[in-house]
């Protein structure tokens, strides 16, 4: 069987899942990363979806899906239930980021968390000079109708970590082409346009 292309952010995210492992995707969407997680690396993956939408098309699909918010359910699960828990370009939607953060952390031996930087150059230069909220293919949104109201750079995020006392373990910054880029963080911070992390409790 071979793999139906996915998301390059998703694609990081399922590397980093080791074959055979358990894991929660909580903002599953459609499904795409748990179909692939089930299917080619034997995980016993399953979601947590806010619309019912997702829910029912991840369903329709064989997935195992629940409707919950990630703000609110995670608290549902007991310590330590999963290997992972993900987070993919949801952080930034969350009402509680550093809640939701310390829950995944809880419930899963590691998290991974992937979200767009609006620290990237393109998102200042618009803003600096355009005098509006920027909109770019990782922040497609109104400033009015959008589901981000968080939003955080790179460096935040992992001052972020820092407070908390997570161990980063893995990071890897993606430009707008969506291709690894390997640079120190000040540069990281300005070209990256999103980030993917493994997060483990230190």
């Amino acid at each position: 069987m071979s793999a139906n292309p996915i998301r390059v952010d998703l694609q990081l995210i399922a590397d980093m899942v080791e074959p055979g492992g358990r894991a929660l995707d909580v903002g599953c969407g459609d499904g795409s990363l748990l179909a692939y997680l089930v299917n080619f690396k034997r995980v016993d993956a399953r979601g947590m979806e806010l619309s019912q939408a997702g829910v029912n098309a991840c369903v329709a699909n064989g997935l195992s899906v629940i409707q919950g918010d990630a703000d609110t359910d995670l608290g549902d699960y007991p310590d330590d239930a999963f290997d992972y828990v993900i987070l993919s370009q949801t952080l930034q939607a969350t009402r509680e980021p550093r809640a939701v953060l310390k829950q995944m952390l809880r419930v899963g031996k590691r998290a991974i968390v992937s979200f767009p930087n609006f620290a990237h150059w393109q998102v200042r230069l618009r803003l600096v000079f355009g005098g509006r909220m920027p909109e770019t293919p990782s922040l497609p949104f109104k400033w009015y109708d959008t589901p981000n109201i968080h939003l955080c750079s790179i460096d935040d995020f992992r001052a972020l970590c820092r407070d908390m006392g997570v161990r980063v373990e893995r990071a890897v910054v993606l430009n707008r082409n969506s291709r690894r880029i390997h640079m120190p963080p000040l540069l990281a911070n300005l070209f990256g346009e999103q980030a993917v992390f493994m997060l483990r409790r230190d």
